[in-house]
């Protein structure tokens, strides 16, 4: 398995990383490095707490027990103990692993709060953080074990163990490798955890953060892959592209993403041979809601994601831990580790994305059906009867678009109490984040299969041609996805319509 690598390294220090950085380390192998004025304010916070721990008041997180167990004063010489019985307790994770991409953003987000200089731990767990990343060393983290309060408690807590030289962990391969050798062979020194640190490590909305940015990135791509879908679509069912006209958007309904999507559509569709050709004679006044309404679907996800981001850019400026420490060497308890913010935003996306995909599939539909398609065959069939064409295609997205449905029920209206009713109420923000990437995914298939559909329809419409934007997007599927005929193997021309769409409009 080769890993991609950024060209650019990040720095940690005192501003914020950008949603693009965050991206580029878990997808791209970004390289990381510490400001040096990050590791003094670490050192700074740092002496706060030891000043803290030799004092006889009990302080929580420090010299205390945690979560329903704060009451109990821990002495001095169990304190160690009392951090790697912590975080071995807390990785109690369990279900599927996840996927790589999401354990590096979760650890690089975690990181990105230790450098603030509000957790008060020692600048050398930041460092062994930023060394295990550099390595490509990523450890074992399970589905489920995350409530989205008190921090992403079991995912988080299988990344300390790592750092500890303790737990699962895959090298640079993929390839799974006992955690000692695997640290030694990167000369990485396993730390040992002081007061403050192990809870320093789990405490934050880290993972859920994590994958609402690359969701935000994806649903990024896919809106413009949805505007190309359509425009494909228009010209595959003959229809027109008077409706996208600018006149007709940002000054009657001011709405920034709608704008940005009927420009999209009216760009592809500029001196299209195929709606040229009717503009004259169509007797049809109008177009169906989902070829004529598709900028305001579209671009409501637009702006939606735009929401979604102002949240994750919010996020990535937070101090996110309990207890945090002020500037001023105050140690104090606080909420902020719940995941409320975000996982409202997790779930606000997978009903835009369910709507988005659910557009979709109704112009891939009508693209199908002989009484609506205007002079098509049934099914885009090459011999219908004998040949099925598309029919199924438009099943399995059909059955996407139900799965995307259920994937949209929110899970942030639930809780359930936890920690001896300690913690008696609860964001599950990861289970949201969980249930977008699901989404996300889905939707991916969906617009390649209604792109897969439009392009047979155009090609159908020979020797009437396409605007040059889509004749080149149809040459270019036309590499991973082959192009009307007798019935084939299907799944592979879907598969192939996914790798189109996830080559031109994702980032890797």
């Amino acid at each position: 398995m080769t890993q991609k690598h950024s060209s650019q390294a990040v720095i940690l220090g005192t501003t914020p990383p950008s949603i693009e950085e965050v991206v580029a380390v878990a997808r791209g192998n970004a390289q990381i490095d510490i400001s040096s004025e990050a590791l003094a304010a670490m050192a700074t916070s740092r002496a706060y707490v030891e000043q803290l721990a030799h004092q006889e008041t009990p302080v929580y997180g420090i010299s205390t027990g945690f979560g329903a167990l704060a009451n109990r004063h821990i002495p001095h010489e169990d304190r160690v103990q009392l951090q790697k019985s912590l975080i071995r307790s807390h990785a109690a994770g369990s279900g599927n692993e996840v996927e790589r991409e999401v354990v590096r953003a979760t650890m690089f987000l975690r990181l990105k709060t230790l450098t603030s200089g509000h957790t008060g731990v020692r600048p050398e767990i930041a460092q062994t953080y930023a060394a295990i990343l550099n390595a490509e060393i990523t450890p074992v983290v399970y589905e489920f074990g995350s409530l989205g309060c008190s921090g992403d408690l079991a995912p988080l807590a299988h990344c300390a163990l790592v750092a500890m030289g303790e737990g699962q962990a895959r090298n640079a391969l993929g390839e799974l490798v006992e955690v000692a050798p695997l640290l030694a062979h990167a000369g990485i020194t396993p730390v040992e955890l002081h007061e403050k640190e192990g809870l320093a490590l789990i405490n934050g909305t880290d993972g859920m953060l994590g994958m609402l940015i690359m969701a935000i990135a994806d649903l990024e791509g896919l809106c413009d892959a949805a505007d190309l879908a359509t425009a494909m679509s228009i010209e595959g069912l003959m229809g027109t592209d008077a409706v996208f006209r600018p006149e007709l958007h940002a000054p009657l309904r001011p709405h920034a993403g709608q704008a940005v999507s009927a420009a999209n559509i009216y760009a592809t569709l500029a001196n299209s041979p195929i709606v040229n050709s009717h503009k004259q004679d169509d007797d049809r006044v109008q177009d169906a809601y989902s070829l004529r309404c598709a900028p305001q679907v579209t671009g409501a996800v637009r702006d939606t994601i735009a929401h979604a981001k102002s949240v994750a850019n919010n996020e990535l400026a937070a101090s996110i831990d309990n207890p945090v420490i002020l500037p001023s060497g105050e140690v104090t308890s606080n909420g902020n580790f719940h995941g409320a913010p975000v996982a409202y935003v997790l779930d606000f996306l997978a009903i835009a994305a369910a709507d988005l995909g659910s557009i979709c599939e109704r112009r891939t539909d009508r693209m199908l059906d002989k009484a609506r398609n205007h002079g098509l065959p049934p099914f885009l069939a090459h011999d219908p009867g004998v040949d099925s064409g598309l029919m199924i295609a438009q099943y399995t997205q059909a059955g996407l678009v139900s799965d995307m449905k259920r994937l949209a029920v929110p899970a942030s209206v639930d809780s359930i109490p936890s920690s001896a009713m300690q913690e008696d109420h609860v964001s599950m923000g990861w289970h949201a984040a969980r249930k977008l990437r699901s989404a996300v995914s889905n939707l991916t298939t969906i617009i390649a299969i209604e792109i897969m559909t439009a392009a047979r329809a155009i090609q159908l419409r020979a020797p009437l041609e396409s605007s040059e934007i889509i004749s080149e997007s149809i040459s270019q599927l036309r590499k991973s996805c082959e192009g009307p005929g007798p019935d084939r193997f299907l799944a592979p021309d879907i598969e192939g319509a996914r790798e189109f769409v996830t080559a031109r409009f994702l980032t890797h």
